[in-house]
């Protein structure tokens, strides 16, 4: 798991990139937990907070540009 800080230091395309990887680590925890075959339950979480931080962290820049644009 990243921390918020390190996220912030990856470039638009790298954060893209580690949001499709989390998105499709989710995806796979996912089925093993529907297949009763899910060694750690935690992990789901902890991909979720992930891919919620991810979201937040382009928000912001996304939030931070268009104010750089009306300006």
């Amino acid at each position: 798991m990243s921390k918020p800080s390190e996220l912030r230091e990856l470039s638009d395309e790298q954060l893209q990139f580690s949001m499709k990887s989390t998105q499709a680590e989710l995806f796979r925890l996912r089925f093993q937990a529907a297949t009763e075959k899910l060694d750690t339950p935690s992990n789901l979480r902890k991909r979720r907070r992930e891919i919620a931080r991810i979201k937040t962290i382009q928000r912001e820049r996304q939030i931070a540009a268009d104010r750089a644009a009306q300006k």
